[in-house]
């Protein structure tokens, strides 16, 4: 089956920076990429979002903090994240729109998300 495999959570310190890498397995061709994440008891929100043309799209919390980008070859998004706040802790997921595999297409994909925690 397909899979959407995160990595690069983990602990910073406020004003620190990391990196989030999402690979797309077993697949041929995915559409619209995407960054959300998830604070306990709050709804999943949109962090980014990467086009296959290269469009992108952030939440305006973000915006001139976080950069999105995409490898169509390798089928990965990478989300760099600097000048991170507290405010910026939660569970990030990844998430694609499509996906064609050899099972067929795929909608609504999610990955298995990351925690991304954020020290004052």
């Amino acid at each position: 089956q397909v899979q959407l495999v995160e990595s690069g959570g983990g602990l910073v310190q406020a004003g620190g920076s990391l990196r989030l890498s999402c690979a797309a397995l077993r697949i041929f061709t995915i559409g619209t990429m995407a960054w959300y994440r998830q604070e306990p008891g709050k709804q999943r929100e949109l962090v980014a979002e990467i086009h296959t043309d290269g469009y992108t799209n952030y939440a305006d919390s973000v915006k001139g903090r976080f950069t999105i980008s995409r490898d169509n070859a390798k089928k990965t998004i990478n989300l760099q994240m600097n000048s991170l706040k507290p405010e910026d802790t939660a569970v990030y997921y990844c998430h694609a729109d499509r996906i064609t595999s050899t099972w067929g297409p795929f909608y609504d994909t999610w990955g298995q998300g990351t925690q991304v925690t954020v020290s004052s």
